[in-house]
């Protein structure tokens, strides 16, 4: 019977290697295709595969069963359970609309708002500009309450002045600018990288530290072709994909 394959790792000596070990087959279970088959390869294999001892490789998988990621059967073997998936994904289908409507059934929580220096990061997109007004918002999902990602909106002064905070508790930026501050957007510019979770994400999104995360960066421009806003989300990566269609007609 033909067994899934993980993906490599490079482990790092500073961190306990089961939990490295875990976190690796747990991005590799949740981002399988679903021809995939669900059988996992031996504990001896998967040992040699990640470089580590069986004992840690033990510890790593009963991590993942705990989870209810894996099912461990004596004389059968470790499978994947059915129920493993992402969740649902984000879809980039070209529109603001589809922006607003990816953001419904969730409730949104700011968590601070104020002032931000323009890092070397951000002096790309605003270099006319030393200090932008910058929004810290959580969202969860509305039924269960579990949170989803949290986003960073970076926003030039002169527009933050017609922004209301509730606002921003009831649509994304996006939407404000276009609806509310009345601006006209020409495009936005969408990056996605994976990444793991670092120590403020993994406590606002209730993950374990270095769980796989989707890094968000997109940009909005007006119709002048400047940037209005840099927002830079988190999404938890065992509830999303980015699913980007394109029109060939």
């Amino acid at each position: 019977m033909t067994s899934f394959a993980p993906d490599s790792i490079v482990l790092n000596r500073k961190l306990p290697l089961w939990y490295q070990v875990s976190q690796s087959l747990r991005a590799s279970i949740l981002g399988r295709s679903p021809r995939d088959p669900l059988r996992l390869p031996t504990e001896e294999q998967l040992a040699g595969h990640y470089g580590v001892s069986v004992l840690t490789m033990r510890q790593a998988l009963k991590e993942l069963e705990e989870e209810g990621l894996i099912t461990r059967h004596r004389r059968r073997g470790t499978f994947i359970a059915p129920t493993a998936h992402r969740g649902a994904p984000v879809r980039l289908l070209g529109s603001v609309d589809a922006i607003v409507a990816q953001q419904s059934g969730m409730t949104t929580e700011l968590l601070d708002h104020g002032t931000a220096p323009v890092t070397a990061e951000l002096a790309e997109f605003f270099p006319d500009l030393e200090e932008v007004a910058a929004y810290h918002r959580l969202r969860s999902d509305e039924k269960t309450g579990e949170p989803t990602n949290h986003a960073r909106n970076y926003v030039r002064p002169e527009l933050a002045e017609r922004i209301s905070p509730d606002d921003l508790v009831r649509w994304p930026m996006t939407k404000v600018l276009r609806d509310v501050v009345g601006v006209g957007i020409s495009r936005i510019t969408d990056t996605v990288q994976a990444r793991l979770a670092d120590p403020e994400t993994a406590r606002l999104l209730e993950v374990p530290l270095l769980s796989p995360i989707l890094h968000y960066t997109g940009i909005t421009y007006d119709e002048a072709g400047r940037p209005l806003d840099v927002v830079v989300i988190h999404y938890r990566g065992d509830r999303f994909s980015f699913t980007v269609t394109l029109d060939a007609t």
